[in-house]
């Protein structure tokens, strides 16, 4: 499929840094060979060029588009790809992913790892009962780290008991997510 819509002459020489975004965005998600028709460089180039995102580290804060792509990419690559994708070290992404509640999608750890991959907690009445107090008002994160589940978890839960935000919950989350987006808000450490 790739080979009939990307074309099949190969570039060389100095990657630009729209080609580098390129190959960020499908890092981990498809294959080297696909990655090559995509960016019509050579496997042997793509490959150079991954080693070479491999020595390059950054700290400070993640900005938020980072957090962004970060929370979108995060269930379907491996914490070694989203290193390289962010240019950051393999327990910086650990860490921002716990403080987030994110986990791995069960599609992704089932072709990672197996079968056996995506054993789920169960939830007990306790936790149940809580949820229902606390999603119609609290931010999904938080209830995620009171219950020590991800925030998947939390939503799917709340979604099948049919649980929904009150209005002013919903008002202050769309006030948060314009803010956001005209980066007024916090970004976090790495």
């Amino acid at each position: 499929m790739a080979a009939k819509l990307f074309p099949s002459t190969v570039r060389s020489g100095p990657w630009s840094s729209a080609e580098v975004g390129e190959l960020k965005k499908y890092l981990g998600g498809t294959t080297s060979d696909v990655v090559s028709r995509i960016l019509a460089r050579s496997v042997e180039d793509i490959e150079r060029k991954v080693d070479e995102l491999r020595s390059k580290t950054s700290g400070g804060r993640w900005t938020q588009e980072e957090l962004s792509d970060f929370k979108r990419l995060y269930g379907t690559r491996t914490d070694q790809d989203l290193a390289l994708i962010f240019e950051r070290s393999v327990e910086s992404v650990k860490r921002l992913a716990a403080r987030l509640c994110l986990a791995k999608d069960k599609a992704f750890l089932k072709k990672i790892v197996g079968p056996s991959a995506s054993k789920m907690p169960r939830w007990n009445p306790g936790e149940v009962e809580k949820l229902v107090v606390l999603y119609p008002v609290q931010p999904n994160l938080e209830i995620a780290q009171e219950l020590s589940r991800s925030v998947k978890s939390v939503v799917s839960k709340a979604h099948n008991l049919g649980l929904k935000k009150e209005p002013d919950r919903l008002r202050q989350m769309g006030r948060e997510n314009v803010s956001l987006r005209y980066k007024r808000g916090p970004s976090l450490e790495s």
